[in-house]
């Protein structure tokens, strides 16, 4: 083997560690404060919709900035980007662990913004890198962090009652983004920048006009809606059932191991198929079977949690890979998944607060349930037009 063969294997290998420890960073920063949310607002004597912002914030960050993440790709390099959003977010939990109410605020607002770009830019610089493998890259990165998320919802209670109190436990997610900082800094001198087709309709206003994008956006979307309602009610929709609170947060967590499991099982899948309609429906039909489950037979909640989550991750992975299969180039799959998770999350903002308003309204879980499925039923029809084999091309 020649030396320049090991080292080029050697910068492959840091490259890809960059990755996964950046996809560490995505979640645990965001998810990992769950747990602690009765605590902050004990201490700080907020309201639960004040508390509730602390969740909502971070999705209307993810919203707004992830539209401008392709620009900043084009202008800075997606690996100074990328740098730059490690960056904010070890800025943001640091902020964030002060003792300030409106710091704890404008911290976690930050950690969004550098949540959102990792989000959008880790597809398109997956589809620059390894166009070849964008499936199994999705799937490894998809599985690092709902890993990560997983060990740090686990982690920080413990660390709080450990002396350190819910600051020094939500400073300690700072590890995180630290390591991919510390990993990812030599991609800084090997700055790449992908080529920029000149036309119109692969850059970042023309996707939109694309019915193709359209239907990988909303398949995303939609899925960030339902995951985002399940992840957020489940603990109460457990508990109004007889459930212990203990046991309401052994489920929540068994929730964001399963939708990490999908990550060693759908990369291998992928590959034999000549597309991916039925899987992306039978997926999004999982998530409509569970919610339903949820309603009319929830003491199976451990059966439900189990399929829900198996399907939401899919449905993640596959909405991922979908941008690398159908964009025709790296800068194409960063406008559009700037586009997807613009939509996603701004939609997934306005679940939670939704259902729980129709919740308080009828006085049960029923009707935010099915509302979950037959969205779940809508996400599926476009899960079966996004996993058509085709490419954007113009107005697809």
């Amino acid at each position: 083997m020649s030396i320049t063969t090991l080292s080029s294997r050697r910068q492959n290998l840091l490259l890809i560690a960059g990755i996964l420890l950046i996809a560490t960073s995505l979640r645990v920063t965001f998810t990992g404060a769950a747990p602690l949310l009765d605590s902050i607002r004990a201490d700080y004597g907020l309201t639960t919709a004040q508390t509730g912002l602390l969740t909502t914030l971070p999705l209307l960050a993810f919203g707004l900035v992830s539209p401008l993440a392709a620009g900043f790709a084009r202008r800075f390099g997606m690996e100074r980007s990328l740098t730059g959003a490690l960056i904010l977010i070890c800025a943001g939990i640091a902020v964030r662990s002060l003792p300030s109410p409106t710091l704890l605020y404008v911290g976690t607002a930050i950690i969004g913004c550098g949540i959102a770009l990792g989000n959008v830019l880790l597809p398109g610089l997956i589809k620059r890198d390894f166009s070849g493998h964008v499936a199994k890259m999705v799937g490894a990165y998809s599985l690092t962090m709902g890993g990560a998320a997983a060990l740090g919802s686990a982690l920080v209670v413990p660390l709080a009652l450990s002396g350190l109190g819910w600051q020094g436990a939500l400073l300690a997610l700072m590890a995180f983004p630290l390591l991919g900082f510390l990993v990812w800094l030599p991609q800084w001198r090997n700055h790449t920048p992908a080529a920029v087709t000149t036309s119109r309709s692969l850059h970042d206003k023309g996707i939109w006009r694309s019915a193709l994008a359209w239907q990988v956006t909303l398949f995303l979307g939609i899925n960030s809606l339902v995951y985002y309602v399940i992840i957020g009610w489940l603990p109460a929709i457990l508990i109004s059932h007889g459930y212990s609170e203990a046991q309401a947060g052994s489920l929540h967590g068994l929730l964001q191991l399963a939708t990490a499991a999908p990550g060693l099982l759908i990369p291998l899948v992928l590959h034999k198929l000549k597309d991916q309609k039925g899987i992306a429906i039978g997926v999004a039909l999982m998530c409509a079977v569970s919610a339903v489950g949820y309603w009319l037979m929830p003491q199976q909640a451990v059966l439900w949690t189990l399929i829900f989550g198996f399907g939401s991750g899919a449905t993640m992975i596959l909405g991922l890979t979908f941008i690398g299969l159908r964009a025709g180039s790296a800068h194409q799959a960063a406008a559009l998944s700037g586009m997807a998770q613009s939509v996603g999350y701004l939609l997934a903002a306005c679940g939670p607060p939704v259902m729980g308003k129709i919740h308080d309204a009828s006085g049960d879980w029923h009707i935010p349930l099915i509302a979950v499925a037959v969205i779940s039923l809508i996400m599926a029809v476009f899960g079966g037009l996004a996993g058509r084999d085709k490419e954007i091309h113009g107005k697809s």
